[in-house]
């Protein structure tokens, strides 16, 4: 069923939120409202996506919405916006995508008692139909007003809200971690000898394929190293130089960081 959202803040995550949502018909385009500070932000979303667009957000329009998105960034006055949204007399289920800005602060915000709040985690991967956003509910929201829209971005896992953080870091920045072994595993082809071209076509090629390999054969990847890596030959040659670099702790330490950073971002640090 086609929901019509109220979304306040038309940053890039709501973009891509918007974009996907639509491909997928969880929203239409005549019911869908963004307001963004920026003249230049709602002069593009109107004219690329053909909806409506405003400056100011406007309380007494939240009664047009079966869904209303808070997408505004950790350090902007989330907290009078959402005190408006409590104050306006509706009770339209509020999606939160403010990282590190947890259900109670917004229950506290909306001074609304039994007011329903969802807590997500939006993952980057909009537009392929991969990647999990990870979703928390506080006792007066109902999954099934929102299940719909949130699976019309990718795939959702519904979790206890102290797991946020760490989804943030792990799952939500995990394109990120990708990236950069793509980035580094296409160079090293490059520097071996072959030519740009050559590389990205390989590294996306195995990139897709170990991960097609892991999500058919359910083995461990110990036992895939173990396919690829006969004895004296290249590919235990490899790992040999990968074990004894930082590899594997640059990933960790990276994930650690970013949960550590989610959690300073919701104390507003």
């Amino acid at each position: 069923m086609t929901k019509s959202l109220y979304a306040i803040g038309g940053g890039q995550m709501v973009e891509a939120i918007i974009r996907a949502s639509l491909e997928n018909q969880a929203i239409s385009a005549e019911s869908t409202h963004v307001v963004d500070v920026s003249p230049e932000r709602v002069r593009y979303l109107a004219e690329t996506y053909h909806i409506t667009t405003s400056r100011e957000f406007q309380p007494e329009l939240l009664k047009n919405a079966d869904l209303i998105l808070l997408g505004v960034r950790p350090q902007d006055d989330w907290e009078q916006i959402t005190k408006q949204i409590g104050s306006s007399g509706q009770k339209k289920p509020l999606i939160s995508i403010i990282a590190g800005v947890t259900i109670e602060q917004l229950e506290d915000a909306l001074e609304v008692a039994d007011y329903p709040v969802a807590r997500i985690i939006p993952n980057t991967l909009t537009d392929t139909g991969f990647g999990v956003s990870g979703a928390a509910l506080n006792a007066a929201a109902n999954q099934e007003d929102v299940d719909e829209f949130l699976n019309s971005f990718g795939k959702v896992d519904y979790i206890p809200e102290e797991q946020i953080d760490i989804y943030t870091g792990y799952a939500i920045a995990g394109p990120n971690y990708v990236y950069n072994f793509y980035l580094a595993l296409t160079n090293s082809g490059v520097l071996g000898g072959l030519s740009r071209k050559q590389a990205n076509k390989i590294a996306l090629e195995n990139l897709q394929g170990a991960a097609k390999m892991l999500e058919i054969t359910g083995k461990h990847p110990y036992e895939l190293l173990d396919i690829n890596n006969s004895a004296g030959g290249v590919g235990i040659t490899a790992q040999h130089e990968l074990d004894a670099s930082d590899f594997a702790a640059g990933i960790q330490n990276a994930v650690l960081a970013a949960i550590k950073r989610t959690t300073e971002l919701g104390k507003g640090e």
